[in-house]
């Protein structure tokens, strides 16, 4: 049985691509929220859908926010799921999941998914993500790929892996997106490690630019290039002040340049470390 939720408009779209980036699972440099926040910033977006929150999310762990007005309680905040609308400047049509990942209920928050999806007649999935990985800030930001099939995965020039990984409702959607024949795709973008738990918006503009390449559509950047450039800047200072932390570097740069174009990616329990590590770091600053 779908998840409950309320259906606010029933736009007539033309075979949209439905973009999903839901907070809460693996987001190295705050990559992939950032850039749908990009995207939610420089659209015109409608609301299509909303899910029951008190259903799918545990408000213990994601509680809402009190506004409070010299001591006045004037509202609350809640998180929450949604689906929404959007032309992009090419005017094909997009659907964007947007919100926090559920805490329960996925099966039948995939199936809702889904079946909005085919109700809207979506052409494809596109899933947004990033992963802590040993790769220098210096150097561009490689992508990888998880896909519903195999013609999918290779279709494109980015990184594909052989591993075992936990996952997170992103990749339940793909999943279950393929089960119903309905091409879909994951987008990640590495991150270094040690920037893993700060705004990294060189990723940011990574995703974007692979989703307009596999997707066939144009999406805002904003400012992420300028913020790229800003954020470039301010690592190199700090790792100019560390011989430690400047040999580190030189030494990943050395292995990205000696293996230009590389299909592998990290193992699994050399991943799976370097999740576990950045969820650990998450937890300690909520």
């Amino acid at each position: 049985m779908p998840a409950t939720y309320q259906l606010h408009e029933q736009p007539e779209l033309d075979s949209p691509v439905l973009l999903v980036a839901l907070e809460g699972w693996i987001d190295a440099g705050f990559a992939a929220v950032n850039a749908m926040a990009t995207v939610l910033a420089g659209l015109d977006t409608e609301p299509v859908a909303s899910f029951d929150a008190d259903e799918l999310l545990d408000h213990r762990a994601r509680r809402p926010v009190l506004h409070l007005v010299e001591g006045v309680n004037t509202s609350l905040s809640w998180p929450g799921i949604e689906l929404r609308s959007a032309k992009c400047a090419m005017g094909k049509d997009l659907l964007l999941l947007v919100g926090a990942e559920p805490d329960h209920s996925w099966r039948a928050f995939t199936t809702a998914v889904i079946d909005l999806a085919q109700r809207f007649g979506t052409r494809m999935v596109v899933g947004f993500g990033a992963y802590p990985a040993a790769v220098p800030h210096t150097r561009p930001t490689v992508m990888s790929v998880t896909a519903s099939d195999e013609e999918m995965a290779g279709r494109w020039p980015f990184l594909r892996g052989t591993l075992d990984v936990p996952a997170g409702v992103q990749a339940a959607i793909e999943r279950s997106a393929g089960d119903a024949g309905l091409p879909a795709i994951g987008l990640w973008a590495q991150v270094p490690h040690y920037t893993s738990a700060m705004a990294y918006p060189a990723a940011s503009r990574a995703i974007l630019q692979a989703t307009e390449t596999v997707a066939g559509i144009d999406l805002p950047d904003g400012t992420l290039d300028e913020e790229a450039e800003e954020a470039r800047s301010r690592l190199d200072q700090i790792i100019a002040g560390n011989e430690e932390h400047a040999r580190m570097v030189a030494a990943l740069e050395q292995e990205a340049d000696s293996t230009p174009g590389s299909t592998s990616i990290p193992s699994g329990d050399e991943l799976a470390a370097e999740l576990e590590r950045f969820l650990r770091e998450q937890g300690r600053e909520q």
